[in-house]
């Protein structure tokens, strides 16, 4: 399938999704892979890991890049090699990518029940705004708002429950406000939200 959506957030930043309905090896066609990313995908088990991989480079492929321009830092974060920021999320029939010239966090998670259960792992103070109705679609926002964070900040070792407060919002305002606090570290940015058929898209600027 071709891109899925764009979001021009603003001149400084864009959002590509990537609906994965190709084949595995549709996906190898029409992009140029290094040794190492052959050697990544030779490594991956899974097909939708191998899939999610190879839509990525799709996605860099739209905005004019190459496999090649995108490295890892030691501590697992990408980058591209012109120095803009960017940002990789992929989950079963979804991938997406962000690249600003800001720090920029993004995720894609499905709206799924068992979020619930795991929420008093991630969840402080956000507990006061929930609502019973829409319930999963609010965590899983609150998830990937806190997971966008975490590749946001440069150090890790972040509590998810405790470094990240998420501010109030409600599912129409499609934004909010979220927090990285931790040691000298405290700094707020944009959570933009929004759904993806049974998927939450959120990122952060």
């Amino acid at each position: 399938m071709p891109i899925y959506k764009t979001i021009k957030s603003s001149k400084h930043t864009t959002v590509i999704v990537w609906k994965i309905t190709e084949s595995l090896d549709a996906l190898f066609d029409g992009i140029e892979l290094t040794k190492n990313s052959k050697n990544r995908i030779q490594g991956m088990r899974s097909e939708i890991h191998q899939k999610g991989y190879l839509s990525v480079r799709h996605l860099l492929k739209s905005l004019d890049y190459v496999d090649a321009d995108l490295f890892y830092t030691a501590d697992g974060k990408p980058h591209l090699k012109d120095g803009k920021h960017i940002s990789i999320t992929h989950s079963f029939i979804f991938s997406a990518i962000i690249v600003s010239d800001y720090p920029v966090g993004i995720d894609i998670e499905m709206n799924r029940e068992k979020i619930i259960k795991i929420a008093p792992k991630f969840v402080d103070h956000e507990f006061s705004f929930l609502t019973n109705e829409y319930l999963i679609e609010q965590l899983t926002v609150i998830w990937g708002a806190k997971e966008s964070l975490y590749k946001i900040h440069p150090d890790g070792g972040l509590l998810f429950k405790h470094h990240l407060p998420i501010e109030h919002f409600k599912l129409s305002d499609g934004q909010t406000k979220g927090w990285i606090k931790k040691d000298n570290f405290f700094e707020a940015y944009s959570i933009h939200f929004e759904p993806l058929e049974n998927f939450t898209l959120v990122y952060a600027i």
